[in-house]
């Protein structure tokens, strides 16, 4: 496909992404799986830009082992959703219950330097959002927004109030997650270190309530 055309699809996608009711939201479904792994590699690979946003892992290093971690989630999870644009998969978002994230993360909330002031209470019962990814040329058009909408109403119906998310400020900090931190109205409520491959993470932990 020459240059022109694809700019031409771009220009396209972009103005169908400006309209909100372009967007669906629904939960994902093991079909979904190849366009999930792709979006995944747009925004997790060898390259982490602190302005762009990422994800942690690198997913094209080991598309097997990425893909059958992805599928397990889809069947696992209860809050696993796919934002969709005319047919089309722009976007994930990946939720925990505490008990799932607990699981996998024993020990996560005495890990957690919590702030002196944050009320502890608050981890009673949770959502922990895991990770949220848009197609890495569709950020910052309002997609991560329309998940939180279906995931919230889905969370309350529940009677679950206490949403925790995480960010990386090292060794590269993702700025991109922290306005979107910042956007969804999320206070600081802790940091905490993880070895991984190693070398140490530092995360801050956000917390909102709904």
């Amino acid at each position: 496909m020459d240059q022109l055309k694809l700019k031409n699809i771009n220009i396209l996608e972009n103005e169908f992404i400006s309209r909100k009711d372009g967007i669906k939201v629904r939960k994902a479904s093991p079909r979904d799986l190849h366009s999930i792994y792709s979006i995944a590699c747009s925004v997790g690979n060898n390259k982490k830009e602190a302005t762009q946003g990422f994800l942690i892992d690198d997913y094209a290093s080991n598309p097997k082992h990425y893909q059958a971690q992805l599928l397990e989630k889809i069947f696992e999870l209860d809050h696993f959703y796919v934002a969709e644009n005319y047919n089309k998969i722009v976007g994930f978002l990946i939720a925990y219950t505490k008990e799932q994230w607990l699981k996998y993360n024993e020990g996560w909330t005495e890990e957690v330097y919590w702030k002196p002031d944050f009320d502890i209470n608050k981890t009673d019962d949770f959502i922990l959002i895991d990770k949220t990814a848009i197609l890495s040329h569709l950020t910052g058009k309002g997609i991560g927004s329309e998940l939180y909408k279906k995931l919230i109403p889905d969370i309350k119906a529940k009677g679950i109030h206490d949403i925790f998310a995480e960010t990386i400020i090292s060794p590269t900090p993702n700025f991109a997650s922290l306005s979107f931190r910042i956007k969804q109205n999320y206070t600081l409520a802790g940091m905490r270190y993880e070895d991984y491959l190693n070398q140490v993470l530092t995360t801050l932990i956000y917390h909102k309530s709904i």
